[in-house]
């Protein structure tokens, strides 16, 4: 059984069955009827070095990765000029519109709007990402009046739910814990997927182990990340989940996470991110 063929075995008996921990999913019944033991042992192992390429793999060919770092260098001069607050809210139409309007952006060219199209509507599943896509239009807007702005993050977080649980997250925790991603639009989305893959040779499949692709990503719905204030960038690591914070976030219920340890969506191991 081929990887990809072994991914969609698996995903869809923990569709079926609502489980998302490898632990949970082989104890269904009928799993040695989808996948044998070598092939989840070998999913495993991949997925512990998920930052390392893989036989099968989707690349991009040269040309695909010229278009690639043209698009991602386009969007980081919308980021420069629009701000980091805000490009985490912008739409792709107002990108565009800046792309316009600043000649120090310069507009898309025919190629790059393709490239982006085409990378939004491809299906993830081929890359090895199982999670589900809350974000079907490319050109999906953010209202600002559903957003507040969390002081000293450079973040937004929804209004209602996601807003309630933080705040409630830092009355439990303290100020020892912070917001260290919000919402996330389409266009920012865009800019850290192709960032991964881009210092990855355009490996797509290897980017989608760590951030998932535009459209896939929950932040755009309400999730969001905590860590530990002076981890730094650990925090978007496993070390994370050995913190005091990570202990005391398990300790009052907020560790309901969307992608835990040993998921079966292709995912690595995110500690940080709070389901909402």
């Amino acid at each position: 059984m081929n990887r990809r063929t072994f991914l969609k075995s698996i995903f869809s008996i923990s569709a079926c069955t609502g489980l998302c921990g490898f632990y949970d999913f082989a104890a269904a019944e009928d799993i040695s009827r989808a996948v044998d033991e070598k092939d989840l042992k070998d999913y495993l192992h991949r997925m512990s070095n998920f930052d390392k390429s893989q036989p099968d793999d989707i690349i991009l060919d040269k040309n695909e990765l010229r278009l690639l770092k043209s698009s991602l260098n386009r969007l980081r001069r919308v980021q420069r000029t629009v701000g980091f607050g805000n490009f985490c809210v912008l739409s792709f139409d107002d990108a565009i519109k800046f792309g316009r309007n600043y000649s120090s952006i310069g507009r898309f060219t025919k190629q790059e709007l393709d490239f982006l199209d085409n990378t939004f509507h491809f299906d993830a599943h081929d890359y090895g990402f199982y999670g589900e896509k809350p974000v079907t239009r490319l050109t999906a807007s953010i209202k600002r009046k559903d957003l507040i702005k969390i002081p000293r993050t450079g973040n937004f977080l929804y209004r209602g739910d996601p807003h309630s649980k933080y705040l409630e997250i830092r009355k439990e925790l303290g100020k020892k814990v912070y917001l260290t991603s919000g919402v996330r639009g389409v266009v920012k989305q865009f800019i850290l997927f192709l960032s991964k893959a881009a210092a990855n040779g355009g490996n797509l499949s290897l980017a989608s182990r760590s951030l998932a692709p535009p459209g896939y990503s929950y932040h755009a719905v309400g999730d969001f990340d905590v860590g530990e204030k002076g981890l730094g960038a650990a925090n978007f690591s496993a070390s994370f989940a050995k913190t005091k914070t990570c202990s005391k976030l398990r300790e009052h219920g907020y560790l309901q996470l969307r992608y835990p340890e040993n998921n079966l969506l292709g995912v690595r191991f995110e500690p940080w991110h709070i389901k909402v």
